[in-house]
């Protein structure tokens, strides 16, 4: 039996750990929340093989320093931020030992169906076991694993969730405030504002969160004005013909990322049964 410690273990995405890994046969997690009295995390983190952060970001650095005086040496210090530049290098200040940032593409209830990916970092100190063992607690979950670095999943994130999240936002901040509008909106309105919902009223911290820390948000609010002053100038056309190419070429480009994260997937619980 494997112990992993997750810390936060009463948030949405803790709790799901700790009952999915509940059910794993070689793993048996323990919990800790605030406010991590020092009797309670030295119990849990004592043969502890992995000690996972599911915290809020901004608690990350301080929640990693009432840990990692507890921690046994070799083990690895995880976080799941969607954020990875600042989250890798606060941890890798407060522990000397490996070290792996992850981010579950997903969140702590998944519809049916759901693709799942996990994006994996590894840290300088981390070995090609730490790494692997942090891959093999996400494929319990069913979800395949990549590796990336931090810098370049930052600026992934930022084109991905970043855009998604502050064009959004700027869209309805620009058409709020105006009772004259209401009788305009249109079906296509109330779906985008649906869609939206959650979004922004209630994730919308964590999203402000998120767009902030992430050191290559300005740069794609720029490259986002950029196109926005073709819509200016009078191509929407050209800007439509690029969006499209999510709905053909990306379209199958996706289809042959699934195909690859099937076999993927596939080969990972052949592993995981003939350890078990």
């Amino acid at each position: 039996m494997k112990r992993v410690v997750i810390a936060g273990c009463r948030g949405r995405m803790g709790a799901m750990l700790m009952e999915r890994f509940a059910r794993a046969q070689d793993i048996q997690p323990a919990g800790l929340s605030r406010p991590y009295r020092a009797r309670d995390v030295e119990d849990a983190c004592r043969g502890a093989r992995a000690v996972i952060l599911c915290v809020p970001p901004e608690a990350l650095a301080e929640t990693a320093g009432k840990l990692v005086p507890h921690m046994e040496p070799g083990t690895i210090l995880a976080d799941i931020t969607s954020v990875k530049e600042l989250p890798m290098r606060q941890m890798e200040a407060a522990w000397a030992g490996p070290v792996v940032g992850t981010h579950p593409l997903f969140g702590p209830l998944q519809a049916e169906g759901l693709e799942l990916r996990t994006a994996i970092v590894p840290g300088c100190a981390a070995s090609e076991a730490d790494v692997g063992f942090i891959e093999d607690l996400f494929r319990i979950l069913g979800s395949v694993t990549f590796r990336t670095t931090a810098g370049e999943h930052d600026i992934a994130e930022a084109r991905i969730q970043g855009m998604n999240f502050i064009t959004t936002a700027v869209y309805f901040a620009m058409t709020a405030e105006d009772p004259g509008l209401l009788r305009y909106v249109t079906p296509s309105f109330m779906r985008r504002m649906n869609a939206a919902r959650k979004q922004l009223m209630e994730d919308g911290p964590l999203f402000t969160w998120m767009f902030e820390a992430n050191p290559h948000s300005q740069q794609m609010v720029r490259r986002f004005r950029n196109m926005l002053g073709l819509a200016a100038a009078g191509d929407a056309e050209l800007i439509l013909h690029r969006a499209q190419w999510w709905w053909k070429e990306g379209g199958e480009k996706r289809q042959l990322h699934k195909d690859a994260e099937c076999i993927a997937r596939q080969s990972a619980y052949d592993e995981l049964h003939k350890r078990s």
